[in-house]
C-alpha cells in the first residue's frame, strides 16, 4: 500500500485551531479548519494565513461546529478550496448558525478596532466577511452516522458520534488499496458517558491509527450529582448575598446544559425560582438547532419533549431577543443568574456584563469551562487583580468560581475507558487538541493500558503512518 502520512497544523500542544491534514496517493484530506483563540495579535496573525495552500485540499471532513474547529472555513474556501466540507446533520445546521455570528464577530471587531487606530495605521480588514462565511456554508454536506460514502474510489468515511455537541463525530476512515485496508480514527472532540441531553459517545471499531483529543488528559471531572449540588450551593449563596450570578458560556452545548440543570434543580426544590437571562443571540439559534434535532438526544430528553415538556424552556428562562433587552439586565439589582458568550469571554455580551459585575463584591463570576492561555477567561480564572474590557483597566472584587464538572469533553479517566480497546489494534496514536501538560499525561496513560506507539506530535512536522508496519 502507498504511504499514508498525517500533519497536523492547529491544536497541537494546545486546544485550539484544529486542522489535521492527511495525505495518501496524491490525495489531500483535511480533519477541521479551526480558529485559533488566545492573545488576540498572534491569534489574529495565526488565523490570517493557513499554513497550507487551500487549492491543494481535495476533500474536508468536519468533526463538529465549534469555532475553533470550524472557523478556519470562510478562509479556506475563500482561497481556493472548491470542495465539499463532509459532516453530519447537526453539524451542518450548527455550522452554519457559528459561522454567520463568526463572521458578524470579525466584522464588529474589525470596525472597533478602526474607530480607535491611529491616523498614520493602516485600516484592519476583518478575517472574514459575510459573504466569506455564506459560501463556506454553502459548500457543508451532510451524511448521518453510520452512513458510509466514498470521497472517491479506495477512501470510505464513516461518522460515529462523539456524544460532544449536537452532530458532533468521531471520523473513521478507510483506505483501501490491492486488498489490502488501512483504517484511521479521530476523535474529535470527545463527549462523556451518563451525561444529560447527550447520547454517550460510541464506541470505535479496531483501527490502525488514532488520533485522539486530550484537553482534560490530566484531569478527573467531579460526577454529576456533585456537579448539581455545588451548582445548587452557588446559586443559594447569591441569593443570599443580593448578587449576580454571571456565567460565560459557549453558546453550542454548554448554555444548553446549563439550562436542562437549572431547570431540574429548581423542579427538584434544590434551589428556589430565581430568574435566568441567556443574554445570547447564538445561544437562542443554538437551542432551537438542538430541539429540531430529536434523533441526537438521549432517550430522557427525547421523551420529555415528545411529552410536551421542554427542557430548554421554562417560567424561569428568559432569552434576550435585542441589544436593548440586553443593556437592560446591567440594571437589574435583585438575584438573578446571567448566562451569555462568548465561553473564552473574548467577545460578544458576556464583556458588557463583566463590565459591571467584576468590581461588586456581591457578583459572581462561575467559569464553567475550559479557559485558552491569554483570554480575558483564562485571566479572570487565575484571579489577576485587574483586567482590560474595551480599553478600560476594571478591578477585580466579585467572587470566582470554577465547576469543571459540566465540561463536554471527556477527562483522562473517561478518555482511556472509551478507548482502551483500540490498543490492541492501533500501530500509532497522535495525542493533540490538549496543553502540553495534558497530552503528555494522556500518552503515558495510553501507553500504560498496552497502546505500543503514542505521540504527541510536533507541529507541521509530517508522520509516516505505515512505517509502523515493519
Amino acid at each position: 500500500m502507498n504511504h499514508p502520512s498525517f500533519r497536523f497544523f492547529g491544536a497541537v500542544r494546545n486546544v485550539t485551531g484544529s486542522k489535521h491534514l492527511l495525505e495518501w496517493k496524491g490525495v489531500r484530506i483535511l480533519f477541521d479548519c479551526g480558529m485559533v483563540q488566545g492573545k488576540r495579535d498572534k491569534a489574529r496573525k495565526a488565523n490570517l494565513h493557513l499554513p497550507f495552500d487551500p487549492k491543494e485540499i481535495d476533500h474536508v471532513l468536519l468533526s463538529h461546529a465549534h469555532i475553533d474547529h470550524s472557523g478556519g472555513l470562510p478562509i479556506l474556501v475563500r482561497e481556493g478550496y472548491r470542495g465539499r466540507i463532509w459532516c453530519t446533520p447537526g453539524t451542518k445546521d450548527l455550522a452554519a448558525v457559528l459561522l454567520e455570528d463568526s463572521a458578524r464577530i470579525q466584522e464588529g471587531d474589525a470596525d472597533f478596532l478602526n474607530r480607535h487606530r491611529k491616523n498614520n495605521e493602516p485600516e484592519i480588514l476583518p478575517l472574514y466577511t459575510g459573504e466569506d462565511s455564506a459560501l463556506a456554508i454553502q459548500r457543508l454536506k451532510a451524511r448521518d452516522y453510520h452512513e458510509k460514502f466514498e470521497l472517491e474510489k479506495g477512501i470510505e468515511v464513516e461518522f460515529f458520534d462523539a456524544g460532544h455537541i449536537i452532530g458532533s463525530a468521531q471520523v473513521v476512515v478507510t483506505l483501501r488499496e490491492g486488498g489490502e485496508e488501512f483504517k484511521i480514527a479521530f476523535t474529535g472532540d470527545h463527549g462523556r458517558k451518563d451525561m444529560p441531553i447527550l447520547r454517550d459517545p460510541e464506541p470505535l471499531p479496531p483501527v490502525d491509527v488514532l488520533v485522539t483529543e486530550s484537553t482534560y488528559g490530566n484531569r478527573l471531572h467531579p460526577d454529576e450529582k456533585t456537579m448539581e449540588k455545588d451548582l445548587a450551593k452557588i446559586v443559594r449563596e447569591e441569593q443570599e448575598d443580593g448578587g449576580r450570578l454571571l456565567i460565560p458560556a459557549f453558546a453550542v452545548g454548554r448554555t444548553q446544559n446549563l439550562i436542562y440543570l437549572f431547570g431540574k434543580l429548581i423542579r427538584e426544590g434544590k434551589i428556589e425560582h430565581i430568574p435566568i437571562y441567556v443574554d445570547s443571540p447564538l445561544a437562542r439559534a443554538a437551542t432551537s438547532v438542538v430541539s429540531n434535532h430529536l434523533e441526537d438526544l438521549d432517550a430522557d430528553i427525547q421523551k420529555m419533549i415528545k411529552g410536551g415538556h421542554d427542557p430548554f424552556h421554562f417560567k424561569d428562562i428568559h432569552f434576550t431577543r435585542s441589544v436593548e433587552e440586553s443593556k437592560a439586565l446591567n440594571r437589574i439589582e435583585h438575584p438573578c443568574v446571567i448566562i451569555a458568550a462568548s465561553g473564552m469571554c473574548e467577545g460578544g455580551r458576556i464583556l458588557h456584563h463583566l463590565l459591571r459585575s467584576l468590581p461588586r463584591r456581591e457578583d459572581c463570576v462561575l467559569v464553567v469551562g475550559y479557559m485558552a492561555p491569554y483570554t480575558l477567561g483564562r485571566r479572570i480564572v487565575e484571579k489577576e487583580k485587574r483586567v482590560r474590557i474595551f480599553r478600560q483597566e476594571v478591578q477585580v472584587r466579585c467572587q470566582v468560581r470554577t465547576m469543571n464538572g459540566l465540561s463536554a469533553h471527556a477527562d483522562s479517566k473517561e478518555l482511556i475507558s472509551s478507548l482502551r480497546h483500540l490498543a490492541g489494534s492501533v500501530r500509532k496514536c497522535f495525542v493533540v487538541h490538549g496543553e502540553k501538560d495534558a497530552s503528555y499525561s494522556l500518552r503515558d496513560k495510553l501507553l500504560a493500558v498496552g497502546f505500543k506507539d503514542v505521540c504527541v506530535p510536533v507541529e507541521g512536522e509530517r508522520y509516516d503512518l505505515w512505517e509502523e508496519q515493519g
